[in-house]
């Protein structure tokens, strides 16, 4: 484990794996470094690249120091680039591709960008959260709430069916892997706050986004991600946007190493 220290300080977590040109992973809601899906992806794009997994803020072993805002999540994946050499290629996974994205707007060292499926609800019927979505959170919280703030999270912001909640509480470990993460549900949630409401996307929002960027869905995931998407494609400049096919919901990381591995070497 390395450690890189955030302009506030915070030290955040990350695990350097591999040889070749620096690219960075960015979990989303309830990953971190150690999850499984995580650490099968490092290893497999290990083969080319210098691979740096890090803990977002306030998981696994990184430091999580108030008050949050976007902006220092956007510091704290700025300060692992620049444990990087202060260039890298990015590959963000739903949350953590909007943090990704926000991050090339705001002009971290990112040469190029992949995004997997970050979670934008772009018109009315798709699954559009309360208006106190983030808020609500932040008082589940802070009320120690944890298992309500998980149920909250994943019904009424991830529109998980409600009978999801009974199966993974049945899986242990699982279940306790998401109360683990649950105090950071409310940075998720801010993350995304204005680009969830149904609305389409404007391309004036992403003009500062610079690097090449390629959007990516699953052929099996629903049809508002898929949409989303798209829909990112289509307003930022010079983006592309393809579908990996698979016979899952989750597309399985030995389908995604190689497109990224093709998108990052070409």
């Amino acid at each position: 484990m390395h450690t890189a220290t955030s302009r506030d300080g915070t030290k955040i977590a990350y695990d350097r794996t591999g040889d070749g040109p620096a690219l960075v992973l960015v979990a989303g809601a309830f990953g971190y470094r150690k999850f499984p899906g995580l650490v099968e992806l490092a290893g497999l794009l290990a083969e080319r690249f210098t691979v740096y997994n890090y803990d977002r803020r306030g998981r696994g072993d990184s430091g999580d120091t108030a008050p949050y805002s976007p902006e220092r999540e956007i510091e704290d994946l700025q300060a692992v680039i620049d444990a990087a050499g202060g260039s890298a290629g990015v590959w963000g996974l739903s949350s953590g591709a909007v943090l990704a994205l926000k991050a090339a707007a705001h002009g971290a060292g990112i040469t190029k960008l992949a995004l997997y499926e970050p979670p934008f609800v772009t018109d009315a019927s798709g699954k559009v959260p309360p208006a106190d979505f983030t808020e609500h959170l932040r008082t589940l919280i802070g009320d120690d709430r944890r298992a309500e703030a998980v149920r909250y999270f994943m019904t009424r912001g991830m529109g998980a069916p409600w009978f999801v909640l009974p199966i993974m509480r049945a899986m242990g470990q699982v279940w306790r892997r998401l109360l683990g993460l649950a105090h950071t549900l409310p940075y998720d949630a801010e993350l995304l706050d204005g680009l969830n409401t149904g609305k389409p996307l404007r391309a004036g929002d992403w003009a500062p986004v610079t690097s090449p960027v390629l959007v990516l869905d699953g052929a099996k995931s629903p049809a508002p991600l898929r949409k989303a998407a798209k829909d990112l494609a289509a307003v930022l400049p010079g983006a592309k946007h393809q579908t990996l096919q698979s016979r899952k919901n989750t597309v399985p990381m030995t389908v995604l190493a190689p497109v990224l591995i093709d998108y990052f070497a070409g």
